[in-house]
C-alpha cells in the first residue's frame, strides 16, 4: 500500500531526536551523577553525529523516587543536575548550533512534595483539594476500611493510598509518592499551562508528554474487571484515554502550543489501535504532532505482563508493527514517531538482534538502517550510536536498581516463599527488559568509569563492564565503526529527505524474503521520483532473496553482511542492505 498525497513539510518532521537521560550522560562535578553542564560539554559531539534535536528526560526539582518523573517544582532544576541558568545556557548553545531542545512534560502526576499536593492534603477544605483525586474509604461487611476501587498501580499494589490527616484515600497510578493530578479541575489546568509557558518562553522547542493519555479518567472511577484472585486489578479501561482526553489536549494546544513553533509527542500507553491513535495525530484533529504507542518496545512482553517470556516471532511482530504505522498514518494525514528504544526499555541490540561479539557491530548497524530509512521522526537513545547493550547475564538481581524491576522481583520472590533458586525465569526477563539497561551510564572511553565520571567519583548506577571495548573514543574516528555507520545513515537521510522522510512506504511480503527479514520500498511522491528498497535481517540465519525487480539498482549502503549478485540478494547474519534506483 502506498500514499499518493503530498505531505506538508515541517522542521519537526525532518528532525532526528537524540534522547539524553541526564543522570547517565556525563558527570561534570565528580558527584557520580550526570548533569546539565555535562550535556553542554558534549553538544559538539551530538551535532557531529548528525542529529537535529535533544530530548532531555526530566531535570526538574524532584525527590527522585522515580528518577525525576516525580516533580516537586516545574520551574526549578534538580540541584545535582544544575540550575535554570544552566538550562538557559544549554538552550542557547543548542540554538547557536542550529539544534533544538525538547523537555519531558510530566503532568499526569506530581511528587507528593510538590506544594500543590502539600496544600491539597492539608485539609479537606483546601482550595487545591480538587487538584488531585481524593475519595472516602469503602467499608466491607466486617467493618474494615478498603480502597475506593480495586485498581492496581502500574508499579504494583493498590493505586490508592490512605492519608491519616484528612482520613481519605488519594489516587497514585505509579508510586505512592506520585499522586495523580485531577485534570477536570480548570484551575489546575491553568497552573499547568503557566508552567509549560515558563519553559517555552525560555526557548524550549517542544515537549514529550509523559503518560499523556492517563490525564482523563472515567469520572466514576469504577472497579477494573476481575480476572484473577489478586486483590487489585487492571483498571486501565477506566484510567487511560478517558472521555475528556481529547478536550484536554485540544485546550492545551490552543492555550499553549499554538502560540509557539514547537513540537509535541505524547506517550500513548494502553492504546495501540489505528482508530484511537488517529484521533490524537490526524492533522484536522488539531491535537498532537505525533505519539509513542509503545508497541515496538513492548514486542517481547508476555501475555500477562512485561516480565513474562513472549512466544512471539520477534521479527514478524516488528514487521507487523512497522507496516501498521507506516501504512496507517498517510490515511488520516498523521505523522509517525520512529523508535525502538527509550529510557523505559532494554537495549534493542540485546532484545531484538544480538550483542554477541561476532554479531554486535553488524547488528547495531542493521538497527540503524532500519530506523533511519523509515518515514517519520526518528528518536534514538544515547548510546545507540555506539551499539550499547544490556548488562550481561553474569549480573545478578542486586545490579538492578530501578523501582519497577525491583518491586516486581520482590513481589514474585515473596510469592515463591523467598526462595532465590526459583527466580531464574524472572531474572532472565529482567536481563532483557529492565529499565536499568536503557539508563546505563554513557560509555565515553576506556578509562575508569568509562569517562562518564572521573576515577575518584562513584557512579550512581552500574557501568556495563564492556565499556573498555565499546565506547565513543574507540569509534568516533573509525570509518568502519557503528558510530560512523549512524553518521552515514543520518547524512543520507538529509541528502534524500523527500525519499526517506516524506516518501511513500510499501511492505515486501515475508514470503519473498524469509521470516527473519524485514523489507520495504520507499518512493518520492512525485512522478519519476527516486525509489529505494531496504532489507534488514533480525536473524543469525543467512537468506537468499531471489528477485529481478531490483536488477541494476545501486547499493547505497550496506553493513557488509549483505551483497547483490545478479538477481539475488544475499543477507548474512543481521545483514542490512539499502538499494536505490539508478534511473
Amino acid at each position: 500500500m502506498t500514499s499518493s498525497a503530498i505531505v506538508e513539510k515541517a522542521w519537526w518532521k525532518e528532525a532526528v531526536v537524540y534522547q539524553i537521560y541526564p543522570a547517565s550522560f556525563l558527570d561534570s562535578n565528580d558527584d557520580g551523577l550526570g548533569d546539565i553542564p555535562g550535556v553542554i560539554s558534549k553538544v559538539a559531539y551530538i551535532k557531529s553525529l548528525g542529529v537535529d534535536a535533544i530530548w532531555l528526560s526530566p531535570v526538574y526539582t524532584s525527590p527522585q523516587k522515580d528518577m525525576g518523573y516525580d516533580i516537586s517544582d516545574y520551574r526549578s532544576i534538580h540541584a545535582p543536575y544544575g540550575t535554570v541558568e544552566d538550562m538557559q545556557t544549554l538552550i542557547n548553545v543548542l540554538h547557536d548550533n542550529q539544534m533544538r531542545l525538547l523537555m519531558d512534560l510530566v503532568v499526569n502526576h506530581t511528587s507528593d512534595q510538590h506544594d500543590w499536593f502539600k496544600q491539597s492534603r492539608s485539609s479537606r477544605e483546601s482550595e487545591k483539594r480538587g487538584w488531585y483525586f481524593w475519595r472516602d474509604a469503602k467499608i466491607d461487611t466486617n467493618g474494615n476500611r478498603k480502597e475506593p476501587n480495586n485498581w492496581r498501580s502500574i508499579f504494583g499494589g493498590s493505586a490508592w493510598h490512605w492519608d491519616e490527616t484528612t482520613q481519605q484515600y488519594y489516587l497514585a497510578l505509579f508510586l505512592p509518592s506520585q499522586p495523580d493530578l485531577n485534570w477536570s479541575n480548570p484551575e489546575m489546568r491553568r497552573a499547568t499551562y503557566d508552567d509549560m509557558r515558563f519553559w517555552l518562553d525560555r526557548g524550549v522547542d517542544g515537549f514529550r508528554i509523559d503518560s499523556m493519555n492517563l490525564m482523563s479518567k472515567h469520572p466514576d472511577l469504577p472497579d477494573g474487571k476481575v480476572v484473577n484472585n489478586e486483590p487489585f486489578q487492571d483498571g486501565s479501561e477506566f484510567f487511560a484515554s478517558g472521555p475528556k482526553m481529547h478536550n484536554y489536549i485540544r485546550e492545551m494546544r490552543t492555550e499553549v502550543f499554538d502560540n509557539y513553533d514547537c513540537m509535541t509527542v505524547g506517550e500513548l500507553g494502553f492504546t495501540k489501535d489505528e482508530q484511537s491513535v488517529s484521533q490524537y495525530v490526524a492533522k484536522d484533529r488539531h491535537e498532537l504532532n505525533m505519539v509513542f504507542t509503545g508497541d515496538i518496545v513492548d514486542v517481547d512482553f508476555g501475555p500477562n505482563g512485561k516480565y513474562e517470556r513472549t512466544i512471539n516471532n520477534i521479527p514478524r511482530k516488528i514487521r507487523e508493527i512497522t507496516d501498521l504505522w507506516q501504512q496507517s498514518m498517510p490515511k488520516f494525514n498523521g505523522w509517525n514517531s520512529v523508535y525502538y528504544s527509550n529510557h523505559d526499555s532494554g537495549r534493542p541490540l540485546t532484545r531484538y538482534a544480538s550483542d554477541s561479539p561476532e554479531h554486535r557491530a553488524a547488528a547495531a548497524k542493521m538497527l540503524a538502517m532500519y530506523l533511519l530509512s523509515l518515514g517519520g521522526t526518528p528518536f534514538l537513545l544515547q548510546g545507540d550510536e555506539i551499539g550499547m547493550a544490556n548488562l550481561g547475564k553474569d549480573y545478578g538481581p542486586d545490579a538492578y536498581i530501578d523501582v519497577e524491576a525491583k518491586n516486581y522481583y520482590i513481589s514474585v520472590l515473596k510469592s515463591r516463599g523467598g526462595n532465590e533458586s526459583t527466580m531464574d525465569d524472572v531474572l532472565r526477563e529482567m536481563q532483557l527488559k529492565s529499565r536499568d539497561h536503557g539508563r546505563l551510564p554513557m560509555q565515553w572511553d576506556s578509562s575508569v568509569n568509562a569517562g562518564f565520571a572521573s576515577p575518584k567519583a562513584r557512579p550512581w548506577m552500574t557501568i556495563n563492564k564492556d565499556y573498555t571495548e565499546w565506547n565513543v573514543a574507540s569509534q568516533i574516528n573509525d570509518p568502519n565503526s557503528v558510530f560512523s555507520f549512524w553518521r552515514t545513515m543520518l547524512t543520507l537521510r538529509k541528502q534524500y529527505t523527500d525519499l526517506f522522510v516524506y516518501g511513500s512506504y510499501k511492505s515486501i511480503p515475508e514470503s519473498v524474503m524469509g521470516e527473519g527479514v524485514i523489507g520495504f520500498e520507499r518512493a518520492e511522491q512525485v512522478v519519476g521520483g527516486k525509489r529505494a528498497v531496504v532489507f534488514v535481517s533480525f536473524s543469525e540465519q543467512k537468506y537468499t532473496i531471489s528477485t529481478d525487480k531490483y536488477v541494476g539498482w545501486d547499493v547505497l549502503v550496506t553493513n557488509h553482511r549483505a551483497s547483490v549478485d545478479n538477481s539475488c540478494i544475499e543477507l548474512g547474519p543481521f545483514g542490512a542492505l539499502l538499494l536505490i534506483d539508478s534511473k
